[in-house]
């Protein structure tokens, strides 16, 4: 059979309505509302790859709802693979030029977290023991981390109020640690922030805090555990510089890229 046969029978079939992305790719979003089966689903897969490959694409992507989970197997048969997976979905991909390399791009690979240094007018940390963790039974600075599209000086404003109930607005970025095989096998960037407290009575958070306080700068440098890590007593070192204004960090300015998007770049006010 010839291309041009190929091409008239793959026409006449039904295939995925699809996005162009801007890499010789296309991408396939599955409607949750609109069922199918695995033979119509593997059926027109068969045809679209066909189509696509006449098209001289290369890189698929199919976005499959949880509701179509059904049909993951169909597109495996194909020579689909996982790319990622969150809560309502599963990515898949497939490479349609065989004789050259994918050039999918990795998935996300880093987790993103916080710790707030939250000092108030007496010189006093606001710090929390936790009810369960590697710092249990140890006075630590609130940590989380950051949700999906939320900006790191808000998600350390946040992380502070659910705690504590202490409001507070973002001051500076002081330091940040990367480290690799961590959650889930990922690596993770951690930030440290300096806040300042809009309010000084404590509201503490009952599910996961068993107790939080305002504690001497010193106190809470010199706690055994902190000094146990090499990393946790520079942290403290930092806060402790800071608090003694022989330190400077990033301030938090709030601009826009090529996207017009608006972002923050954290550096030194200029």
């Amino acid at each position: 059979m010839d291309s041009f046969e190929e091409a008239s029978i793959d026409i006449k079939m039904e295939i995925f309505e699809a996005i162009e992305d801007n890499y010789g790719g296309v991408i396939v979003n599955m409607k949750k509302e609109e069922p199918m089966d695995f033979l119509k689903f593997h059926t027109m897969l068969k045809a679209s790859i066909s189509f696509w490959r006449l098209k001289g694409k290369k890189g698929v992507w199919i976005k499959l709802p949880i509701e179509l989970a059904h049909l993951v197997n169909a597109a495996v048969k194909e020579g689909f693979w996982y790319h990622h997976a969150e809560a309502t979905y599963l990515m898949l991909v497939y490479w349609i030029p065989h004789e050259i390399p994918h050039t999918f791009p990795a998935y996300a690979s880093h987790r993103i977290g916080i710790g707030a240094f939250v000092l108030n007018q007496d010189g006093q940390v606001l710090v929390v023991k936790e009810k369960s963790g590697d710092m249990t039974g140890t006075w630590k600075l609130p940590t989380g981390v950051v949700d999906e599209g939320e900006d790191i000086c808000m998600a350390a404003v946040r992380e502070v109020q659910e705690e504590t109930g202490i409001e507070t607005e973002f001051v500076e970025l002081l330091a940040f640690r990367q480290s690799h095989k961590s959650f889930f096998g990922n690596s993770d960037l951690f930030f440290i922030c300096m806040l300042k407290p809009l309010n000084f009575t404590i509201n503490k958070q009952d599910a996961e805090i068993e107790e939080a306080k305002w504690m001497p700068m010193e106190e809470y440098a010199s706690q055994s555990k902190v000094n146990q890590s090499e990393l946790t007593k520079m942290i403290a070192n930092i806060c402790v510089a800071k608090k003694e204004e022989q330190y400077n960090g990033f301030s938090a300015l709030l601009t826009t890229g090529h996207s017009a998007k608006k972002c923050y770049l954290y550096s030194h006010n200029i």
